[in-house]
């Protein structure tokens, strides 16, 4: 029993989530086709009763009648037989069997002893008379009184009756065109519900819509669609237009405030480069003119100095570029750019072998200073991530009109859950120990795409470590 009703629950719980998963559409034009199909059962029923009565009493009514219709033209006399038997034979009245056939009725003629006097060929022995109305094997039988000429004392009897199957098939058939009457209303409550759900809910298909361009575009001031009637719909809409209309304004306080932040770390870190460089020459002097510890006081503190530079160069470059700064542009030959930065690490390469094939003549429009860092950040990447002895090869050629600067090295290559990390910002895996500030990449990718331009971490070639490309348009 415990498991009876544990699946009973499991059931029913099944057809709610079922049903919750259907469209709303479906909902309310199923919801409005089981009402009608309920409204219109109880309607079947009742008229299928009340028909079913109306035709057993016509029936029942009919045979009646044609039983007293029978009787009034009946009429039986005495007969002798040639053998001198005296016996009752129909007098007067129509022919049975003619009178039944219409009908497909079943007629008797009885004594008043229950002797059978005449009778259609389809008639069953329904028994003795009985002055009554009584249903026997499937037949109606109403028995009325007929005279006997010459003995008026005496009466004979007239059975008269009906198969009850002749009203079935009119009962079925109603019963047949209940039910389909009952199943086209509720199809054609589905089909009408469905028309109806989707004007309801045309509106919200429209606010729908519009979400997903806004959530597309990013857009909160795109317009919101409003319902010409004053609905739920039509308020829904006026919250969501007040709600779009609060989160533009939240985004353009948050990006003005971003737009003054980057401003002012572009700004301070222009600002600092004079001090600093005032700072890095008198350390530079001081460092020179000293001995012992105090000279390698002086050295660390020039060297803390010096990253420093890096650093606010590297926090005004990235500013720069968040900003949109445009920069002094001019003719640049990437191979030149490439060459003289492999120039400037060869001093500090050590073991690493740093090869450079950059033919001449790859010229783009664009800043040397900018894509000199870009280089340079490339290059020092492949050599402070690898092992010395590991080779770093920087290449540029010319694929589709486009420069390509590929930096690839021989290390143990990036990790496929670091790949879409490593453009970000103060990122550094968690091996390093190489001191980086974690902008070297995040500063490649900005001057690439300042340059309308892309760079991409790619599948080393011959089972190579790291493979950075950069793709820079001449045009």
């Amino acid at each position: 029993m415990a498991s009876l009703e544990s699946s009973i629950r499991s059931a029913a719980r099944a057809t709610s989530s079922a049903y919750r998963r259907l469209p709303i559409r479906w909902r309310i034009a199923g919801g409005s086709a089981a009402l009608t199909l309920v409204i219109l059962c109880g309607f079947a029923v009742i008229v299928g009763i009340l028909t079913q009565r109306r035709i057993e009493t016509n029936f029942n009514r009919q045979v009646e009648l044609a039983a007293q219709d029978l009787a009034s033209k009946l009429a039986v006399k005495p007969q002798s037989d040639p053998e001198g038997n005296v016996r009752l034979v129909q007098s007067r009245g129509p022919d049975i069997d003619d009178y039944a056939s219409g009908e497909n009725a079943g007629i008797r003629l009885l004594t008043g002893a229950g002797d059978l006097i005449d009778a259609t060929a389809e008639a069953p022995d329904f028994g003795p008379p009985r002055f009554r109305t009584m249903e026997e094997g499937g037949w109606r039988v109403e028995t009325r009184a007929i005279p006997i000429e010459l003995a008026p004392d005496n009466l004979a009897w007239v059975q008269y009756s009906r198969r009850i199957s002749d009203i079935q098939s009119t009962i079925d058939r109603v019963h047949v065109f209940l039910a389909l009457g009952v199943l086209g209303g509720a199809a054609l409550a589905l089909v009408a519900g469905l028309a109806t759900a989707e004007r309801a809910i045309a509106p919200i298909v429209e606010l729908t819509a519009a979400a997903g361009r806004i959530a597309h575009t990013r857009d909160p001031g795109t317009e919101i669609p409003r319902p010409a009637s004053n609905d739920e719909v039509a308020q829904l809409a006026r919250t969501f237009d007040e709600m779009l209309s609060a989160l533009d304004d939240a985004q353009s306080e948050t990006a003005a405030a971003l737009k003054r932040q980057k401003e002012f770390i572009a700004d301070a870190s222009h600002e600092l480069r004079t001090p600093l460089t005032a700072v890095l020459a008198n350390l530079e002097l001081l460092a020179e003119s000293l001995a012992g510890e105090e000279r390698e006081a002086a050295a660390s503190a020039l060297r803390s100095a010096r990253r420093m530079r890096r650093l606010v160069a590297d926090l005004l470059l990235l500013a720069r570029a968040d900003t949109g700064r445009e920069v002094t542009r001019m003719p640049v030959d990437v191979s030149e750019v490439v060459r003289d930065a492999a120039g400037e690490l060869e001093p500090v390469a050590g073991a690493h072998p740093l090869s450079v094939d950059a033919p001449p003549g790859m010229v783009i429009t664009g800043s040397r200073d900018d894509l000199h860092r870009l280089v340079l950040n490339l290059l020092e990447n492949g050599l402070r991530h690898t092992d010395p002895g590991t080779a770093v090869e920087a290449t540029v050629e010319r694929r589709n009109g486009d420069i390509v600067l590929s930096v690839e090295d021989d290390g143990p290559g990036i990790p496929p859950e670091l790949r879409d990390k490593v453009f970000e910002r103060f990122f550094r895996g968690a091996g390093d120990r190489s001191g980086s500030s974690g902008l070297g990449l995040s500063i490649v990718r900005a001057v690439a795409e300042s340059h309308h331009g892309s760079v991409r971490l790619e599948e080393p070639l011959d089972g190579r470590g790291a493979r950075f490309v950069v793709r820079l348009p001449t045009h």
